[in-house]
């Protein structure tokens, strides 16, 4: 059972990477800080790690990276005043968590 449903998060968080390289990097947020994050390095860093669990497991100081970008973009999109901004870095979360989501069954 959790098998399964690891492949399938696994199949649905390479998907995800997919869908969110093919999204246009939103106008303006190059070298833009929101709540003291530099939003360039926000979305790098959710594909880095969906991609690194996408090749294996993460190291203990990874996973504790990962779960400080998930908060960082709790923090951050509330004040993302940018509609396409908004949308973009929530499916930017979205990937994040389903990182989480996987490498916490990669545990079980």
């Amino acid at each position: 059972m959790i098998g399964e449903m690891f492949e399938e998060k696994m199949d649905a968080l390479s998907r995800m990477t997919v869908e969110h390289l093919a999204l246009p990097f939103p106008p303006g947020f190059r070298g833009l800080d929101i709540e003291d994050q530099d939003m360039v390095m926000l979305d790098a860093d959710a594909h880095g790690y969906a991609a690194s669990v996408l090749n294996g497991p993460l190291s203990e100081q990874q996973r504790a990276g990962l779960t400080r970008l998930v908060s960082a973009f709790d923090n951050v999109l509330p004040a993302i005043d940018d509609a396409y901004g908004t949308r973009y870095y929530t499916h930017a979360r979205a990937m994040a968590v389903l990182t989480t989501e996987v490498e916490n069954l990669r545990e079980d």
